[in-house]
């Protein structure tokens, strides 16, 4: 469980990181989303999610035993 709340912190830090550092830049990003087709972002999401995925994967891989 511990494992969880820190993935989860570490999730919102990364997550905030735009907001904090360009909120201008997030506003038009938002306002232009909606041009993007939903196959574009579903594509962009899955790649993101396997990115993740792998990173986590590694990371346990090769620091588990550390």
């Amino acid at each position: 469980m511990g494992l969880f709340i820190s993935a989860l912190g570490l999730m919102m830090i990364f997550e905030g990181i735009p907001y904090f550092c360009s909120p201008s830049h997030v506003k038009n990003f938002a306002q232009k989303i909606n041009e993007i087709p939903d196959q574009v972002l579903r594509v962009i999401g899955l790649a993101i999610m396997l990115i993740g995925l792998a990173i986590v994967y590694f990371g346990r891989v090769l620091f588990e035993n550390s």
